[in-house]
């Protein structure tokens, strides 16, 4: 595992890892905010074809826009990432596909969980993923298509575009 953009701080604690996100760190490719953001912290491996990637996590959101979960990158203009996402005061499962210009969706929960977990399902070029309050039913929240390339760059993320920065901790990540 390697940093694409490493945080302020940081550590690894078993099968946990803990993530201090430093401010004003996003992925954003220009919809709607004409803007570029490419230096959101993400801890990733190289994955080859067909993979399912979990992770848990909790995270302390304070401020907007506030998120963490996982990551899939193929380049600066083709990644997905989703996850907790803190908007207006609340969390929200969200899902961000970028192909040259970045595809924003979220799904309002009706409390601020704990902990979640988020999980990534490549099919060859399509990418689904799924969000669950207990680590055994999950539901979908989003599918798309996003890149043919053989081999991607995939595991946590965190970034706070707007605050002063925050923790979040992953726990059990795993790619089949």
């Amino acid at each position: 595992m390697e940093w694409y953009n490493e945080p302020p701080d940081w550590r690894e604690a078993g099968d946990s890892l803990v993530v201090q996100a430093g401010p004003e760190t996003d992925c954003w490719r220009v919809t709607l905010h004409d803007y570029v953001a490419d230096d959101a912290h993400f801890y990733h491996r190289a994955v080859d074809g067909d993979f399912t990637a979990t992770v848990e996590f909790t995270g302390d959101y304070e401020s907007q826009y506030d998120q963490a979960g996982l990551m899939v990158r193929d380049s600066e203009e083709r990644w997905l990432k989703c996850g907790i996402e803190y908007v207006d005061g609340a969390q929200q499962a969200s899902a961000v596909v970028t192909r040259e210009f970045s595809d924003w969706s979220v799904v309002p929960l009706d409390d601020d969980p704990a902990s979640v977990w988020i999980r990534v399902e490549r099919t060859g070029p399509a990418i689904e993923v799924f969000f669950s309050r207990d680590g055994r039913e999950f539901t979908m929240i989003r599918q798309a298509y996003l890149t043919e390339t053989e081999t991607l760059r995939v595991g946590p993320m965190a970034a706070a575009p707007r605050g002063d920065g925050f923790e979040t901790v992953f726990e059990n990540f795993d790619v089949e």
